[in-house]
């Protein structure tokens, strides 16, 4: 199967010649574009974000043996979560590959986090099928590189540091909103604001609404200090 000059380019970047590139163009498809058909990304999405937690976890635990459970697991869920696969995603530049339906295109899904965090777990899956653990194993680790020795241990905390933050300046204790639930029903993606009673606020992405709030208290503790 003979694919386009961009898709060639984006394995190259990837780092992977795919012996069989059928996989790679149903990894960067989305539903949108192919409802119905069945050759969307999902199935590779859903296998690829086991593969990714299966060798991130490796990783962790080979980076540091003297590590307790307790500190692997926020480090973890840092490396693994939306925001992260999805700045991967956009170094990159996955975004400009994907095959879009036009109200896709036209909602800005190549900027989604979501979305392109979504395709680069299809990717690793591709790559998985195409080529074995040992092949996806070593993307996982060029592509995350540094951020696994310096993964930040303090996520699982934020919601804890910015109640402390706002109660020591006399506020409120912050809320956490809802804002969106999508995705299919395997795949959830949450979209969640945290807000403080002086009417700052930022919003976050994860697979879970307790991610996305810890998301969503870190972005908005990091603006809230910068403002300070």
């Amino acid at each position: 199967m003979k694919i386009s000059r961009e898709l060639e380019a984006f394995a190259a970047r990837l780092g992977h010649r795919f012996a069989d590139p059928a996989l790679l163009v149903q990894a960067v498809t989305h539903p949108s574009m192919a409802a119905g058909t069945g050759g969307h990304n999902q199935r590779l999405e859903f296998l690829g974000d086991r593969v990714l937690n299966l060798l991130i976890a490796e990783a962790l635990f080979k980076a540091d043996v003297q590590a307790a459970e307790g500190t692997l697991a926020p480090r973890y869920n840092a490396l693994v979560r939306k925001e992260t696969c999805a700045e991967i995603a956009r170094s990159l530049d996955l975004g400009a590959v994907l095959k879009l339906g036009r109200s896709e295109m036209q909602s800005g899904g190549r900027r989604k986090d979501a979305l392109v965090a979504d395709a680069l777990e299809a990717v690793l899956a591709a790559v998985y099928l195409d080529a074995g653990l040992d092949a996806a194993r070593d993307i996982v680790l060029r592509l995350w590189g540094d951020r696994i020795v310096k993964a930040e241990t303090h996520v699982s905390n934020a919601k804890s540091e910015l109640q402390e933050w706002a109660q020591g300046r006399g506020m409120a204790t912050p809320d956490y909103v809802e804002i969106e639930r999508a995705g299919p029903a395997h795949a959830p993606v949450f979209t969640v604001e945290a807000r403080l009673a002086d009417g700052r606020a930022a919003r976050a992405e994860a697979s879970s609404k307790r991610n996305a709030e810890q998301a969503a208290a870190g972005a908005l503790l990091k603006k809230v200090q910068a403002d300070d």
